[in-house]
């Protein structure tokens, strides 16, 4: 970015101040209006249509070096929201939140030491000093920056879950962990032995994911909490865990997310776990297949870990941008696009490249809410219904700028006829396919599949439902609440390549470019065609959703069908 843009951001922040632009329909809330940037040296002009070169201009500056990879609570949030404003009230849209562009978020900052270690004692006398990022990475989100754990017994409780529907529980008979350290595997009982009998087999359940299991460990009272790694129940490397909690660390205050917080949370590596293990007389390998039996009982390591973990804490403010499409008719309903605009910030002190730009993850989310944006403000007819364009903060360090949203809407839930997320779109190209996470989930999917079958594709499910990745992006809280979501992907069976051009793309992006200074706008390798191509589509399911009066639920058998019928039952008595 030029000096004289970053001049004209700041001319234009200030002359902003002073306006106030007309309110929205949806219910007010009191937060300072965001301001807009100033336009580049050499505007680029935006299409009325959604087109691919509009898409690469805004991801383009969306992750370049300027906007510092994007963290929360820095410089480059500033930048960020000031440019997802601007870009929405060129558009035409009505700012979301009363007269702001905005929701302020609180956020409790937490940067550990990264010089701090964990000190393993056997039951010998003997100690291991297990190093920050190569062998574990620990964390708090208590909000205290000083934790101290003297000689808390490890005890291996499986996959950590206590499931009563399930008739599964890891933690056996007892009520209480005061004075123990649990340590669990990722993912659930069903993976490692392909058990479809065993909660959804390969298929995560909320059970398999890192945050149930840190906040089952907190409800149980346990002084710390350890996930052992490993690449295929997680889905990823090693070095996305050491990427992703190295640096600050964000949460909601206790105030805004009163569910209870393990004392120190964090990972250790597959080949730390199977020493430790050893240590013990016991075999890893063989705990994955004792872990995955019915019955399962706790089993004490023989070990203690002590631990002095200081953080520096800082309570500082993130923001929600929102910009909402007036309906013509019902303005008080909404459809609701969204995807989150934070990333992994700057790596002070990393060598080589240390800026975590992440242009997939999801500099094309944002720039494909607003491609649809534009398309829906010249939409003849008007959308009966208005349009809600939610950019959030917060998402990689746990959905939390959606949960607070969830928690203040902006648009009351029962009001929203539906929620369509994007997040890290794919680049390779046109498919013959659309991905669906979490497939058979709500009737949503009934409005996408004559709209794909125009395009000469067909729907199904994510290609890894073990990754879990339905429980990884914002729609998970708006699911949660009963709000029926939708989330697409770009097909896996590539026009250009097949099946095995579209697994070589995935797998590249995984290994390579997922959480790394890698994932960069790069126009030389992107194909962005089949991209237009899938948000034509998802601007088709909204263009509809927004004309028709539909109120699509949850399927049968689902687990937040019932809480949208509640929603929907208190809604019709009012």
């Amino acid at each position: 970015m030029s000096r004289t843009l970053l001049l004209g951001l700041a001319a234009l922040i200030a002359l902003s101040a002073c306006k106030k632009p007309d309110p929205a329909p949806a219910p007010a809330a009191s937060t300072p209006s965001v301001p807009a940037p100033a336009a580049p040296d050499a505007p680029h002009a935006f299409s009325p249509q959604i087109t691919a070169a509009d898409f690469a201009e805004r991801v383009k500056t969306l992750s370049s070096d300027a906007f510092q990879g994007r963290a929360p609570g820095s410089p480059g949030e500033d930048m960020t929201v000031a440019y997802i404003a601007a870009q929405m009230q060129r558009i035409g849209l009505k700012p979301g939140n009363g007269d702001s562009w905005s929701q302020d978020v609180p956020m409790v900052e937490t940067t550990a030491d990264p010089s701090t270690t964990l000190t393993v004692t056997q039951a010998d006398g003997s100690t291991q000093t297990l190093s920050f990022g190569d062998q574990m990475v620990i964390g708090t989100r208590s909000g205290k920056p000083q934790v101290s754990i003297r000689d808390s017994e490890l005890v291996f409780v499986g996959y950590g879950v206590d499931a009563p529907e399930q008739k599964w529980n890891d933690y056996g008979s007892a009520k209480r962990w005061e004075g123990k350290t649990v340590v669990m595997l990722v993912n659930d009982p069903g993976f490692h032995t392909d058990d479809a009998a065993l909660f959804d087999g390969k298929k995560m359940t909320y059970y398999g994911r890192w945050t149930y299991k840190f906040e089952e460990a907190a409800r149980k009272g346990a002084d710390a909490a350890i996930i052992i790694h490993d690449p295929l129940g997680a889905s990823y490397g090693w070095d996305v865990v050491k990427n992703s909690w190295a640096g600050a660390q964000y949460d909601l205050p206790a105030r805004d997310d009163p569910e209870p917080r393990v004392p120190a949370q964090g990972w250790i590596t597959q080949d730390v776990a199977r020493a430790l293990f050893a240590k013990a007389g016991l075999d890893l390998d063989q705990a994955y297949k004792d872990a995955s039996r019915r019955g399962f009982k706790p089993v004490p390591l023989k070990a203690r870990l002590s631990l002095d973990l200081n953080s520096t804490i800082a309570e500082k403010q993130s923001r929600n941008v929102i910009g909402v499409l007036p309906g013509s008719e019902q303005p008080d309903q909404a459809v609701l696009y969204m995807a989150h605009w934070d990333h992994l910030g700057k790596h002070e002190g990393e060598d080589g490249d240390n800026i975590y730009n992440g242009a997939v993850d999801n500099a094309t989310g944002v720039a494909g809410i607003l491609e649809v944006a534009e398309a829906f403000a010249h939409q003849d007819p008007r959308p009966k219904r208005s349009v809600v364009f939610l950019a959030v903060t917060l998402e990689e360090s746990g959905l939390l700028g959606s949960k607070y949203y969830v928690a203040h809407p902006t648009f009351p839930l029962d009001r929203i006829a539906g929620v369509i997320n994007l997040d890290a779109m794919s680049v390779a190209g046109k498919a013959r396919d659309v991905t669906v996470t979490g497939y058979g989930a709500s009737q949503l999917e009934d409005i996408l599949k004559p709209l794909a079958e125009m395009q000469g594709r067909t729907l199904h499910a994510e290609s890894s439902p073990q990754s879990g990745f339905y429980f990884r992006s914002d729609h998970f809280n708006f699911a949660k609440a009963g709000v029926p979501a939708l989330y697409t992907d770009g097909g896996d069976d590539l026009v250009e390549g097949g099946k095995a051009a579209g697994e070589a793309y995935a797998k590249d992006y995984g290994e390579h470019r997922y959480h790394s200074p890698a994932d960069e706008y790069d126009p030389a390798s992107w194909k962005l065609d089949g991209t237009v191509q899938d948000l034509e589509l998802v601007y088709g399911v909204g263009k509809s959703l927004a004309s028709d009066g539909q109120w699509p639920n949850w399927y049968d058998g689902n687990p937040f069908k019932a809480a949208r019928d509640r929603m929907m039952k208190a809604s019709a008595g009012k």
